[in-house]
């Protein structure tokens, strides 16, 4: 038992590399302040295209999508960081990285909420012609907060993945938490602090994934209610 705390839980190389840690650990923050939200807004965008969009920009929007979405996400960040630059476009790491995933993260988003704008009932989009409103207005305050409702536990679920889709970035030597945790086993050749590592990750995402779990639960109760009417 001693040697295995001795290998994987060393308490004196995970103090140690505490401080390396912490570092990747900002980097991996900032990318994800960086990929959410710019994720959730061009998913927006695209939700909305393929929505309202005529027939063939709502099919080149969808081609575009379903391109994104298959490729593996390693691949697409490997072409955006490593081959943009053959084309005369030099990105900082950090934003090369963003936005790859961002492209990923965004592609599920609209497909989420495409899903939740389609489950808006054509009465909402008649009771809100009706009452003078055009259809931007009718979009931003009847149709889009219903959609999110609908599909809040899939948004939210989709945001853990874009988090836990950051640790990507130490293929490409960006100094995230993974990448920090890597060199920090090299060093002291030991992997205690991929250990410690996981236990950031864990700390980080843990209160997303049961917040993740309550949003279900609540959306469930209601169904499960009128199912039984």
């Amino acid at each position: 038992m001693s040697e295995l705390f001795e290998t994987f839980l060393n308490p004196a190389v995970m103090g140690e590399s505490a401080g390396l840690l912490l570092r990747g650990l900002v980097v991996t923050v900032e990318l994800s302040l960086l990929v959410v939200p710019a994720g959730l807004a061009l998913g927006a965008c695209v939700a909305v295209a393929q929505a309202l969009a005529p027939p063939w920009l709502e099919r080149v929007v969808s081609l575009g999508v379903d391109l994104v979405r298959a490729f593996p996400p390693l691949v697409l960040l490997v072409l955006v960081v490593h081959g943009l630059p053959f084309a005369g476009i030099e990105l900082p790491a950090l934003v090369g990285v963003a936005v790859a995933l961002t492209l990923n993260t965004a592609s599920y988003y609209g497909e989420i909420l495409r899903a939740g704008i389609a489950g808006v009932s054509a009465g909402q989009w008649e009771a809100a012609r009706s009452s003078g409103l055009g259809t931007t207005s009718i979009l931003r305050f009847v149709i889009l907060p219903q959609g999110v409702r609908k599909v809040l536990p899939d948004l939210v679920g989709n945001t853990l993945e874009a988090v836990k889709l950051t640790a990507l970035a130490s293929v490409v030597a960006l100094p995230d938490l993974l990448r920090m945790a890597r060199i920090a086993q090299g060093v002291h050749f030991n992997p205690s602090p991929l250990i410690l590592a996981a236990a950031l990750y864990l700390a980080l995402l843990w209160p997303l994934a049961r917040f993740v779990r309550r949003l279900g639960a609540s959306k469930a109760a209601p169904d499960f209610a009128r199912s039984r009417r």
